[in-house]
């Protein structure tokens, strides 16, 4: 009866049982929070005041979306120095339905996607359901978060249609270096396929200088998905947007054709684009919030670890996770499960981005602060006996 798209194992895994039931017993310290709506931020007053307007009951639908809010999309990239044409942009519900749209106009079913690891869990659901297989790509630690070039074009096949990266990644925070991005870029044009940039962590920086968004990227044909999500920290508002870039014949074509697919599902709904002006000009305070939120955490975090030798914190260039690299006694879901029943923290094993070994777990930093320290202090503790 159901499509083979949709047999995805549906059994619970051993870590949210766990999590389920341990939480039915008891309040849990959850080091694992990055829904910025629940993480005790202040939102201003009047931000849903662009909302309540009357031209909000007018329906004068346009496939790639409103000019106003476009505008108001392409004065962002503009403050960073990017310069994004409204006429090169499309609004979308969501990245979710960007990479959806991306998929459509890029892959025939069966086709594949070149995606990185480890990084977001979402991939293989994203390209399954457009009958699109994802076929990874590995990064590698050293002194940092690199793009393994070799391992990436060795994946190419006659069937591969795009490289996806995250820019910075989710979660291990590496922006995409220059030399990796070039190298990305005659690839592409090589094998002629797109490159499709996630950088809805962009303007996270973890040393606050600002980095170089793909969206203006003239090498390639190239999508960069973003949204109101991380940028204004407004997830619920579910409002993002797709800048295609590149050669101006390529761009063209797939404007067109993007065109179509975007009139066919009209999917974005007219208050939100009214409200687009000043849902975007908020942003600047709640990114102040968060940045020092996560300053704050990893002052604490690093404090807390630093007499658990055994154990090291990867370095991140932007985002809002931490990756630990904990000795491999055991599955990362076990430690995690033992972590859960000793100290009642939540944190996620690593297996969760699809990391290529076992050893690591993952914690978010926008977690509110008093929570975050004690958990930092409780895991620290867990750590040291675990592997003294």
């Amino acid at each position: 009866m159901f499509a083979r798209r949709t047999a995805w194992q549906s059994e619970t895994n051993r870590f949210t049982q766990a999590l389920e039931a341990r939480r039915a017993r008891g309040a849990l310290l959850d080091l694992t929070e990055s829904n910025p709506t629940r993480c005790e931020f202040d939102y201003p007053s009047g931000l849903l005041d662009g909302l309540n307007v009357p031209a909000a009951l007018d329906y004068t639908p346009q496939a790639q979306g409103m000019l106003s809010a476009r505008e108001a999309v392409s004065a962002y990239y503009a403050e960073r120095g990017d310069t994004v044409p409204p006429e090169r942009l499309l609004l979308t519900t969501s990245t979710s339905e960007a990479y959806t749209w991306a998929f459509r106009l890029l892959c025939d079913p069966g086709d594949e996607v070149l995606a990185p690891a480890p990084s977001y869990p979402l991939f293989e659901y994203l390209a399954s359901i457009q009958d699109v297989t994802p076929v990874r790509y590995p990064l590698f630690y050293d002194h940092g978060w690199h793009v393994d070039m070799h391992a990436l074009e060795q994946a190419i096949t006659e069937r591969t249609r795009a490289i996806l990266v995250v820019n910075p990644n989710n979660p291990t925070g590496s922006y995409l270096q220059s030399a990796e991005l070039e190298a990305m870029n005659r690839l592409c044009v090589a094998r002629s396929l797109g490159l499709v940039a996630d950088e809805v962590f962009l303007d996270f920086p973890a040393d606050s200088k600002p980095r170089p968004s793909l969206a203006s990227n003239p090498a390639a044909l190239t999508f960069t998905l973003s949204g109101l999500s991380k940028i204004a920290e407004l997830p619920q508002m579910k409002v993002a947007w797709i800048a295609v870039s590149g050669p101006d014949g390529e761009v063209r074509h797939a404007l067109g054709r993007l065109d179509v697919i975007a009139d066919t599902y009209l999917s974005m709904n007219t208050p939100m684009q009214l409200a687009m002006p000043a849902l975007l000009g908020s942003r600047s305070g709640f990114q102040n919030q968060l940045r020092d939120r996560v300053q704050a955490n990893s002052k604490a975090l690093d404090v807390a670890l630093a007499s658990v030798r055994s154990v090291e914190r990867l370095k991140a260039e932007g985002g809002w996770y931490a990756v630990l690299r904990v000795p491999q006694t055991a599955s990362d879901e076990e430690l995690a499960i033992a972590l859960l029943e000793a100290q009642r923290i939540v944190a996620h094993p690593g297996h969760f981005y699809d990391f290529g070994a076992e050893g690591y777990l993952v914690l978010s930093l926008i977690t509110p602060s008093a929570t975050f320290r004690e958990g930092a202090s409780r895991l620290a503790a867990f750590l040291r006996q675990r592997f003294r």
